[in-house]
């Protein structure tokens, strides 16, 4: 199984395994070392607090790497006049005539608290290739659907929200 990610995705996944092996794992190791340093290892609340947090990030490593080594490249270019992945498109619902401004991502940013939908959502796909002024129907499942009209379209990078999801 693979996972489809952008080059942005997978430079992201890469420097937060830099980070993680050069600033959190010598000070997780320390940690553990000074808890082991306060006695009893059974009751040592500290100690096993210590390597809970050693154990997460080692497992977060493994987890980033592995999805790096597997990964599928998802192109992320696309036309200058249509929607692609890491583009911002301010879309108005026809039934209610409300505006909301969504950003097109990969599953592995996907955060729909934080605008950022998966380009595997039914949003998402429905918006992909569509230019400014279309319409795009929203297939949720085999009865309920609704309609967009894309209102603008925004190439330029968001690097605040652009966050790798941490499990």
């Amino acid at each position: 199984m693979y996972d489809t990610l952008t080059k942005n995705d997978i430079r992201k996944m890469e420097e937060e395994i830099e980070y993680r092996k050069l600033v959190v794992r010598p000070k997780a190791l320390e940690d553990v070392k000074e808890a082991r340093l306060h006695g009893d290892l059974s009751e040592n609340f500290e100690y096993s607090a210590a390597k809970r947090v050693k154990n997460q990030n080692e497992s977060r490593i493994r987890y980033l790497e592995r999805m790096v080594r597997t990964a599928k490249i998802l192109p992320d270019e696309s036309a200058e006049d249509e929607v692609g992945i890491d583009n911002a498109v301010c879309v108005e619902f026809l039934d209610d005539g409300t505006q909301e401004t969504y950003r097109i991502v990969t599953t592995v940013r996907g955060n729909s608290l934080e605008g950022l939908i998966s380009d595997k959502s039914p949003l998402g796909k429905a918006l992909l290739k569509k230019k400014c002024g279309d319409l795009a129907h929203v297939q949720v499942n085999e009865t309920v659907g609704y309609d967009v009209r894309i209102k603008s379209i925004d190439k330029t990078a968001d690097d605040s929200a652009d966050k790798i999801r941490s499990y």
